[in-house]
Order: C-alpha cells, then sequence, then structure tokens
C-alpha cells in the first residue's frame, strides 16, 4: 500500500509535492483547441482536448485527453499531375482527378485507365 492513499485517493497537493521532490513538474498548456495526430491514412482529432506537459528529469512528455474521432485522409492529388493526365489522354480535368483517386496517385496507372 501506498503511504497517504487511505483508500479514498490521494490528496492532489500531496501528489504534487511527492512529484515536485522526485524531479517531476506537470504544466497544463491552456486554451487548447484542437489537437490532430496525422498518420499515412488518417488523422486521429481531438476537439476540446486538455494538453498537459509532464517533465521528468528535462524529458517533456505530452498527455492529450479528450474524445478522439478518426478521420481518413484523403489522398493529396497535386495539379501538375492532374494537368498531365488531362493532357495525355485528352479527358477533362474532373476525369483525371478521378482517376489519378482511384489509382492512388499513380500517373502511369490513371493514364492507362482512362486510354483504355
Amino acid at each position: 500500500m501506498i503511504p497517504g492513499m487511505g483508500g479514498r485517493g490521494m490528496n492532489p497537493k500531496k501528489v504534487k509535492q511527492m512529484m515536485k521532490q522526485m524531479g517531476i513538474n506537470i504544466d497544463e498548456i491552456e486554451d487548447v483547441e484542437q489537437v490532430i495526430i496525422r498518420t499515412a491514412d488518417k488523422d486521429i482529432v481531438f476537439n476540446n482536448a486538455s494538453v498537459s506537459i509532464m517533465n521528468a528529469q528535462g524529458v517533456d512528455t505530452y498527455q492529450v485527453t479528450g474524445t478522439p474521432e478518426e478521420v481518413p485522409r484523403e489522398l493529396e492529388i497535386p495539379e501538375d499531375d492532374v494537368r498531365l493526365v488531362a493532357e495525355q489522354t485528352g479527358a477533362s480535368d474532373e476525369a483525371a482527378l478521378e482517376a489519378l483517386k482511384n489509382a492512388n496517385g499513380d500517373l502511369a496507372e490513371a493514364i492507362l485507365a482512362l486510354s483504355a
């Protein structure tokens, strides 16, 4: 059993004091509106998140709390690629863009799909 726990949980003041004695400091980032974690295929979005920075032995660790929402990332197609596919195939920009999306941005595959 940890001293001071008393079955009800520790006093937050005591916890902060103990952490300070161990060289651990925690600060809250104020007015956080949104936190976004980007991966290759999705974004994890925390709206109205709470963010704390814990510094222990010179290393900062960020803690994010809130309700995450996973949002699939849409493939970003450069305009130059759209123009190239449209020029090579005679297709409209809209058709070239759609073909590039279907081909995951692969120029050759998009051109072949529109040329068939």
